[in-house]
């Protein structure tokens, strides 16, 4: 089957039939959309018929079973989406401006510069909330892909440790990021509290 294939099946199987399966542009493109409701899958994905491509697509259909199903960090998340691309925008903003305008900013005085720290801080404080909700997301919508290949006979044996690992280390990768999301928060407030002593 290819990842296409996959997709649709498992969308069937879940009952979910106002979900449609497209292909997108670029490798590691894969996302669902729950704005418009489609699966998108990476040209490599949509028509590859390996064990990494069939683990992406049902992975990716994860999460429009999560969207049906109503499940509870996904709505988190998706209600998040705005509010982190504020945050996102601000923090890109403040941090450029006291890059760039560190003379200006020294001479504004400390309340100017603990408020901007202040800013910095709710941002990152906003993203990294984000980037831990994403965790168990990405984990579940792992986690169902997995059963629903096993259950169906998608792979052999071989085939499922291959998906399995696929789905690993592209959780990694979310990981990873909350764990940077983590780091970047604690700098900051190592930052204002070193400057208030």
């Amino acid at each position: 089957m290819t990842g296409r294939e996959v997709a649709e099946q498992m969308l069937r199987d879940n009952r979910i039939y106002d979900v449609e399966v497209i292909s997108v542009p670029g490798k590691l493109t894969d996302h669902y959309n729950p704005a418009n409701r489609t699966v998108n899958l990476s040209e490599p994905v949509y028509h590859g018929r390996s064990a990494a491509a069939a683990a992406v697509a049902a992975h990716e259909c994860g999460h429009a079973v999560q969207h049906a199903t109503a499940y509870s960090f996904l709505e988190f998340r998706s209600a998040m989406v705005p509010i982190q691309n504020v945050s996102a925008r601000i923090l890109n903003m403040v941090v450029l401006f006291m890059f760039f305008g560190g003379m200006f900013i020294f001479g504004m005085g400390g309340a100017f510069i603990n408020t901007a720290l202040l800013v910095i801080i709710g941002c990152y404080a906003v993203i990294t909330l984000f980037s831990l909700v994403t965790l168990p997301v990405e984990f579940d919508a792992s986690k169902r892909a997995l059963a629903w290949i096993k259950d169906r006979n998608i792979a052999s044996p071989d085939e499922y440790g291959q998906a399995k690992d696929a789905l690993k280390w592209a959780a990694m990768t979310y990981a990873v990021a909350a764990l940077g999301s983590i780091v970047g928060l604690l700098y900051w407030v190592s930052i204002y509290l070193g400057g208030r002593d």
